[in-house]
């Protein structure tokens, strides 16, 4: 048995917004990074290997607010946030505030399996990746129009807020019975002093653990960072016995709410189950279990 699911950020646009053009496109990437993922997993491939080539597709891809899609910050360039962890070994990596990376999960990937640490930040991350070989693109490989207006319309607006929305991620079961979570994130929309969110967070935003689930968040990363909300899903399951969809449910519909969060998250469990659970208008997402066609949503 092995599953998959994915997200591409809550948060979406309205539905008196998207058209349908910008519908279809959406539906057609979520389509092709599920396919990536789960060809991994169908080929008899680690939970692991296929979250990574799921994100590695999500950040590819400029619709999505991650690697190549990124949001400007408030000094007009890119940063970027990822993280990954095996649910057999408890073993994790993560980076924050990484600039030029294609793929930033890829880096939080080689922190984990080529070092002793599990979160790098900054120009100390960068060096970990050119010492072990990864490529870095120019400034205009992240450059988009749309992201662009975006930073400019924030800008003139003066919004006072550092807080927002937008990240991608997966979680996978395997047929070794071995689950996985990784997640990445360009941040937020003109994001001054290097602010940082739940993405790669282990425990707020990422978290994978064979004994109950792996879970990868989405949504105002502050409130899942206090919430400890990738981590409290696991616990409802492991420490007081709940199905998934309870955890997720409680956390996002109760807990995440009460705190005044927005946003979402999905979940696989050691049975396969898959959940994808938010609390606002939408949430890009696609899930597929062995031998099923495979959806994808927006609202």
């Amino acid at each position: 048995m092995f599953a998959l699911a994915l997200h591409g950020g809550a948060g979406t646009l309205s539905r008196a917004e998207i058209t349908p053009q910008q519908e279809k496109d959406f539906h057609a990437a979520l389509r092709e990074c599920l396919d990536a993922g789960y060809a991994v997993l169908q080929r008899g491939g680690s939970a692991l290997d296929a979250v990574e080539q799921a994100v590695i597709f999500l950040e590819n891809n400029p619709l999505f607010n991650a690697g190549r899609g990124s949001v400007f910050n408030a000094e007009g360039s890119h940063e970027f946030d990822a993280a990954i962890m095996d649910g057999a070994t408890l073993k994790a990596g993560a980076v924050a505030a990484v600039r030029g990376l294609s793929n930033p999960v890829t880096l939080a990937r080689a922190v984990m399996d080529r070092s002793e640490n599990v979160l790098l930040v900054g120009p100390g991350a960068e060096e970990f990746a050119r010492l072990h070989g990864m490529p870095f693109e120019p400034d205009d490989y992240f450059f988009t129009e749309y992201r662009f207006q975006e930073l400019k319309k924030a800008q003139a607006e003066a919004e006072p807020a550092n807080v927002g929305k937008g990240t991608v991620g997966a979680v996978a079961l395997d047929s070794a019975g071995n689950l996985a979570a990784a997640t990445s994130t360009g941040g937020i929309k003109n994001k001054k002093f290097s602010r940082v969110g739940d993405t790669p967070v282990i425990g707020g935003g990422t978290y994978a653990n064979n004994a109950a689930c792996a879970v990868s968040c989405t949504g105002d990363g502050e409130f899942f960072i206090r919430a400890v909300a990738a981590y409290d899903v696991f616990a409802l399951v492991s420490y007081r016995g709940l199905s998934l969809a309870e955890a997720c449910r409680i956390v996002v519909q109760e807990k995440l709410r009460k705190l005044g969060g927005e946003g979402g998250l999905i979940a696989v469990d050691r049975q396969g189950n898959l959940q994808l659970a938010f609390n606002g208008e939408g949430m890009y997402r696609a899930w597929r279990g062995e031998g099923e066609e495979g959806e994808t949503g927006i609202f």
